[in-house]
């Protein structure tokens, strides 16, 4: 991945600074075209991103055993109530390799019941940062949520529990889905 810059530069035209406790939103200069990517959804179906073209896309990776994750999944399906008929795609993927069925008993247990789920055990989508291959993200901690724009490109992320319902995550959010 290209290096990445803080949101706060001066940028003609920039999105908003959005920023939690621990971390704030750091934009990918320039923005890296996200490749052609089949992810598998809970239900053992496979889904190209690219079929979200044409709107922003929040991927957010998780994992059963992060306790900031639990916090932050609540939160992101708050999101997808308040945004249902904006240009969002809200794509929640779980890097456990423990299996769905044990990824299914978490989200029940946190009363998850609209957010769309994926799956990505192979690391197919993400990697460790000191991690080998060729996926298009990068785990630099977890939880981690990446900006794809409606162009499809990586645009950048925010590494740590954030709530993306909140003001200036919603503002963060509609620069994206407007742009």
């Amino acid at each position: 991945m290209s290096s990445a810059k803080s949101a706060t530069s001066p940028v003609l035209d920039a999105p908003t600074l959005f920023r939690t406790v621990r971390s704030q939103f750091t934009l990918i200069e320039p923005a890296v075209a996200l490749s052609p990517t089949r992810i598998q959804r809970i239900d053992g179906k496979l889904v190209d991103l690219s079929l979200f073209r044409s709107k922003a896309i929040l991927v957010n990776f998780w994992a059963t055993w992060c306790p900031s994750c639990a916090r932050e999944l609540p939160l992101l399906q708050r999101l997808s109530e308040i945004v249902p008929t904006e240009p969002l795609e809200i794509v929640a993927v779980s890097i456990d390799s423990s299996g769905p069925d044990v990824v299914k008993r978490f989200l029940r247990r946190l009363q998850i019941e609209q957010l769309p789920i994926y799956l990505d055990p192979e690391g197919r989508l993400a990697r460790n940062v000191d991690g080998e291959g060729t996926a298009p993200f990068v785990l630099y901690g977890m939880p981690i949520s990446y900006l794809v724009d409606r162009y499809g490109r990586i645009a950048g992320y925010l590494v740590g529990e954030a709530d993306w319902s909140s003001a200036e995550g919603l503002k963060l959010l509609r620069y994206y889905t407007a742009a």
